[in-house]
This record gives C-alpha cells, sequence and structure tokens, in this order.
C-alpha cells in the first residue's frame, strides 16, 4: 500500500511540475530596443499605438518588460550606430518606426528578431515576400500597393479645383519618400497638375526650402517622414500666412492645424505590431509570421483651415472624410 501511494506520488510529481514551472514568472525580463527617427515627446502614432498595444497584452514596461529607447531625432545619420548599439546590448527584439530605422536594424543584424513598421518593405529590399519574410524580420507595412500618392493629388485638386502646381516636400535620405514623389509625378499631368520636389536634408535648410514652395507650387504635399514631426507647427504657420493648401500622410498634422491627412491609422498598425511583438516573445519565429498590410485609410478634414485659407470645400469632400476638425 505504501509504495503504491508513494509511485501515485511520483508520478503526479512529473506531471504537475512542468505546469507549476510554466505558471512561475520569467527569471529574466525581456529586453526590447526602440529604434526610430523620432523625438522623445514626439514618438508618433505608430509607437504611441504600439505602447498601447503592449499595455493592452499586459507588457508593462519596468516590470514585465524592460525598453532600450534609441531615438534619432531627425538625425538619419545616427541611425546605424543606434542599431549597433540595440545589438550590442543583445536585446530580445527591435522594434523600428519607419524605413530608415527598418533598414539599419536590417543591416546592424541578422538573427536578433525585428518587427518594423515601414513604408514598402519590398520596393527598398527589407523582405522579398509579404506573405513569407523569412529570416529575422516581419512587421507590418504602412503602403498597401501603388496609387497613393495620386490619392493626395486627387484631394488637393478636389479642394482647389484650379491647382496647377504642387510641392512635393521630402527629405531625400528616405527611399520610401523618394519612390512617392516618384509616383505623384508620373500620376500628376492626368490630372492636369505639375509636381516639383523640394528636398530638405537638414534642419537648417527647411526654412529654406519652404521659401521655395512659395515661389515653384500653389500647394504641397508633406512627406510622412518622421524628419518632419518635430516642424509640423512650424509648417502650419507657414501654409497659414503664405494662404497655402497642403496634405499630409500624417493625421497629427491636420490636428496642427494642417488642411487634410490621408493615410492609414499608425496607431492601429502599432497595435498590431504589438501583437506580433508578443507572438515572438512567446516563441513564434519572425518567419512564420507575414507582412500585414494596412486595410483601411483614414481621410481627415480640418474645416477651420479651409475657412481661413478662403476654400469652400464640396459636400461630397467633407463626406469623405473620416473626421472632420470644425
Amino acid at each position: 500500500m505504501r509504495r503504491s501511494v508513494i509511485g501515485f506520488m511520483l508520478t503526479l510529481t512529473i506531471l504537475v511540475a512542468p505546469l507549476l514551472a510554466n505558471a512561475q514568472p520569467r527569471g529574466r525580463v525581456p529586453r526590447i530596443g526602440v529604434l526610430a527617427t523620432t523625438s522623445p515627446s514626439q514618438r508618433g502614432a505608430f509607437l504611441d499605438g504600439f505602447w498601447h498595444g503592449l499595455h493592452e497584452l499586459g507588457w508593462i514596461e519596468g516590470q514585465s518588460i524592460a525598453v532600450e529607447w534609441r531615438l534619432a531625432e531627425g538625425k538619419l545619420e545616427r541611425l546605424p550606430e543606434l542599431a549597433a548599439e540595440l545589438v550590442r546590448l543583445n536585446v530580445d527584439i527591435i522594434v523600428a518606426s519607419g524605413t530608415p530605422s527598418s533598414l539599419a536594424a536590417k543591416h546592424a543584424t541578422t538573427t536578433i528578431p525585428i518587427v518594423v513598421g515601414a513604408g514598402d518593405l519590398l520596393r527598398v529590399g527589407l523582405v522579398a515576400n509579404l506573405a513569407q519574410p523569412g529570416e529575422n524580420l516581419t512587421g507590418v507595412t504602412v503602403l498597401a500597393g501603388e496609387g497613393f500618392s495620386g490619392k493626395w493629388l486627387e484631394l488637393l485638386k478636389e479642394a482647389v479645383p484650379t491647382l496647377s502646381r504642387v510641392a512635393y516636400l521630402l527629405h531625400p535620405a528616405n527611399l520610401i519618400s523618394v519612390a512617392l514623389c516618384q509616383e505623384a509625378q508620373g500620376v500628376a499631368p492626368a490630372l492636369r497638375l505639375t509636381v516639383e520636389a523640394v528636398e530638405v536634408r537638414t534642419p537648417d535648410e527647411l526654412d529654406h526650402a519652404l521659401a521655395a514652395i512659395t515661389e515653384r507650387a500653389e500647394a504641397f504635399i508633406v512627406d510622412a517622414d518622421g524628419f518632419f514631426q518635430p516642424y509640423h507647427t512650424r509648417i502650419v504657420e507657414f501654409a497659414a500666412h503664405h494662404r497655402l493648401p497642403s496634405i499630409s500622410h500624417l493625421r497629427s498634422y491636420v490636428h496642427a492645424g494642417g488642411l487634410m491627412s490621408y493615410g492609414p491609422s499608425f496607431s492601429a498598425l502599432g497595435r498590431r505590431a504589438a501583437i506580433y511583438m508578443d507572438k515572438i516573445l512567446k516563441g513564434t519565429k519572425p518567419a512564420e509570421l507575414p507582412i500585414e498590410q494596412p486595410t483601411k485609410f483614414e481621410l481627415v478634414i480640418n474645416l477651420k483651415t479651409a475657412q481661413a485659407l478662403g476654400l469652400t470645400l464640396s459636400p461630397t469632400l467633407l463626406f469623405q472624410a473620416d473626421e472632420v476638425i470644425r
């Protein structure tokens, strides 16, 4: 009888021990490296959405995860070294916001998992296949096929039917920005428009570039590159002073006083990226997670800005908007 009891207890211990082990908190807190072009005070909607997504999944900075922030503050030349720092720290995952950050992370490591939120991943060579990204990189893409730049031009033309000349304010170090500008130039003739690139390489060049817009265009596009985010207020004030309609990729630009934005919900994409990070930390390989594409694009219009610019927007255009700021 005693031998049977001992045998039963041993069997029970063998069966239950793994369950108890899995129920225990992990001895080592995972470390996430965050790489982005933005500044600490303006992380952007993607990273804000990512952070909200992590909290919803139970990951809390300083408790269940540790975070190493590496933010370039608009200086893209710093990204390779910042990415190398994260590799030297041997973080468990790198989260890269934006195409330049994603490229820097990919070039820095072939082993540490990378979750990205970037532009056209295929066009810049981040992955060879969206469905099967392979290697150590996965995440979400901001762009879904072509026609994105054309939509910006269509919206500007609808807001200003007499429009003929548009400037594209871009940071040429971002390959996606250059590609989007070229796409806009390609579709512009069909809308009886011309598009001229106005390049800004450093913050010191911004005022000169804005002055060039007043000489060359009647409206302008603000590229979504993180380089421009700290200067949204400055750009909006310029547009208001010179009564120039403008459009951006980012909802935050319209909330700062810009006329319109059209693009995916960066906050929603950030939340999807958080789900990917959660899966990887729980054992899924990045190569097994297909790149997600945006399915919903949002049009935001600042009606107060339109009125200040002397524009009367058609009911059709306003009806298309997901948000109208009055």
